[in-house]
């Protein structure tokens, strides 16, 4: 049997994954522990084993060169922003991946965002706890103009949740996707006019050198004080101190975000913020959404291995 190995604590854990992968592989290395391994922890983990499904680990060049038997990573999630894909192909290792296995999940947290702001239910809550009565009942989301940045799996999702509320749609991609945005009303438009004139601004892309810090001060300055953020991607993508300071200089109304330049976020200034969500990169793991990324990992184990 191939030595297999489990890097995700979430994976490990999961009663249901665990069993299904231990039927197909019963010496699979399961993270029983709940490490997050990295540096020399990983390799020391993995440096032996001929299939990993990998979480959020980082896979170098130097990693791979370290791993000679390493012959198949099933990625457990859909980000590939920890892989250095090149390497791997330069190594012959197979990379198990399938996009959009998360989709729902992410997509509805995202739309929840958009309502606890509008609605100022996230804030008024808060308030109520400390004693503080706030009937400010914030605005509709019906009919508001949303910018979607990133027209994936996720973003076609929250576009599709949005349906029903009548929202005027613009979006920015690096593809051109004129046929899907003419099929759903969407408008498309550069991201500079999506920070002038968009009421909810929501960010769907990789987290690549493209897009790194790519709402910061610049940006930001151009929006209007009415205007919500959210990030429910990939931490990098907005420059986190640009937005804390346009959060409290009221700048812009509120932001909402799932995924940190640093995670868990030390910055206690940023995440105390009150009119910033901050929620610790559960974007993904809805119940559902955790069993069909684990499967979709064991799927392209048992592909590869003939199962």
């Amino acid at each position: 049997m191939p030595k297999v190995a489990v890097t995700s604590p979430s994976f490990s854990k999961h009663p249901i994954l665990r069993k299904e992968i231990t039927e197909l592989f019963p010496d699979v290395k399961l993270n029983n522990d709940g490490i997050r391994y990295k540096g020399d922890a990983l390799l020391d983990y993995i440096k032996d084993q001929e299939a990993l499904v990998l979480g959020l680990e980082l896979i170098t060049n130097d990693v791979l060169n370290q791993c000679p038997d390493l012959k198949i990573i099933a990625k457990y999630g859909v980000g590939l922003n920890n892989l250095d894909l090149e390497a791997c192909k330069n190594h012959n290792v197979e990379i198990g991946w399938t996009g959009g296995v998360n989709k729902l999940s992410v997509a509805e947290m995202t739309l929840g965002y958009m309502l606890m702001i509008s609605r100022n239910l996230y804030t008024t809550s808060n308030e109520l706890k400390s004693g503080t009565w706030n009937k400010s009942g914030g605005f509709q989301l019906t009919g508001k103009r949303v910018g979607v940045i990133g027209v994936g799996h996720i973003g076609k999702e929250v576009i599709r949740l949005l349906k029903p509320f009548g929202c005027e749609i613009w979006v920015n991609d690096i593809i051109d996707q004129k046929e899907y945005y003419e099929s759903v009303g969407a408008i498309e438009k550069t991201k500079e006019e999506i920070y002038c004139h968009c009421n909810i601004i929501t960010v769907h892309t990789p987290y690549n050198d493209g897009t790194h810090h790519m709402i910061n001060k610049e940006n930001i300055d151009m929006m209007d004080s009415s205007t919500v953020i959210i990030n429910s991607a990939r931490g990098g993508i907005i420059n986190e101190q640009d937005l804390k300071e346009a959060l409290l200089s009221g700048k812009i109304h509120a932001a909402a975000i799932d995924a940190y330049e640093e995670e868990p976020p030390t910055d206690t200034s940023l995440i105390q913020i009150p009119n910033l969500i901050t929620t610790p990169h559960i974007g993904g793991n809805a119940k559902e959404a955790v069993l069909a990324m684990g499967r979709s990992a064991i799927g392209h184990l048992k592909r590869y291995y003939n199962l």
